[in-house]
């Protein structure tokens, strides 16, 4: 096996957390990101630090200072970083018009701009080699925009966007860039949701006022029935760690419970891609 310097972010819980083990167990070199680790992930970072082949950073992905100052850490010990997986990110769920200018900025930073801040600095390395992989998770959320989820899910169509046409882009120097775009799972993320901030507006939707709850019982019902297993994100992302250089999909849906239509949208927009690609000239690109 040819041992890689892997670094995933957002490891303190969930699919960072599992991914970051699973990458490991491989015989990878994994440096796991996370913020607060002298506080409130205390426990998480020393018991992610024990496991063999991890090393824990403290990262603020808000922050540019923060994430050079990692990656300069991975470079200075490495020499090279062979995959990124932007696996951080959060949720807001609520009423649109309930999410201020803030709010959205607040969603953007965190789920866009942060994931592009590492790609930026890591595709230097990667095209220097020749060779490198980017992981982008981002959601089935991602294709499709949901009433309550709004916000959400306009951020994960940028780190989609984002993440589109760079994977063109890179591929022809040696750098995959992959996208991951799971469904419901149970973890840690449905407790961290945050809503929007202009209460005020609530008043004026009582008329659908039920329907977040309905939706809330309709996925418990889905996760009793289904039971998805986070731990498929995990696998997903050492599948395509394990994949040729150049062979490695632009899109891999991991859902259990609704990801046929998710699959259905991806080649259908993949096949029409691919004639616009050809209508203006790069065909080269698609590979």
């Amino acid at each position: 096996m040819n041992r890689k310097i892997v670094l995933i972010t957002g490891t303190n819980s969930g699919f960072g957390w599992l991914t970051a083990n699973s990458v490991a167990a491989l015989g990878h070199k994994v440096y796991a990101t996370m913020r607060d680790t002298s506080g409130k992930n205390a426990d998480k970072a020393k018991a992610l630090a024990q496991v063999e082949n991890i090393t824990v950073l403290d990262v603020s992905l808000t922050e540019e200072e923060s994430v050079k100052n990692a990656i300069d850490t991975i470079i200075a010990k490495e020499g090279t970083l062979d995959v990124l997986v932007n696996n951080a990110g959060s949720a807001m769920f609520g009423v649109a018009e309930s999410f201020t200018t803030e709010d959205v900025q607040w969603m953007f930073d965190v789920n866009v701009t942060a994931p592009w801040r590492l790609m930026k600095l890591v595709l230097p390395y990667m095209r220097k080699q020749s060779e490198g992989l980017i992981i982008n998770v981002s959601s089935g959320w991602g294709r499709f925009s949901a009433p309550f989820s709004v916000v959400y899910a306009a951020s994960k169509f940028g780190l989609e966007g984002l993440s589109e046409g760079l994977h063109y882009e890179v591929r022809p120097l040696g750098v995959d860039v992959a996208i991951i775009q799971p469904g419901a799972f149970p973890t840690e993320m449905s407790q961290k949701i945050r809503f929007g901030s202009d209460t005020s507006v609530v008043d004026g939707y009582k008329a659908i006022a039920d329907v977040p709850n309905k939706m809330g019982s309709a996925r418990g019902q889905m996760f009793d029935t289904v039971k998805p297993d986070p731990q498929d994100v995990a696998d997903a992302v050492v599948n395509l760690i394990n994949l040729p250089i150049g062979e490695r999909p632009l899109r891999t849906v991991v859902d259990p419970s609704t990801g046929e239509i998710v699959r259905a949208a991806n080649e259908a927009v993949e096949a029409e891609y691919a004639k616009a690609m050809t209508a203006f000239g790069m065909k080269e690109l698609l590979g």
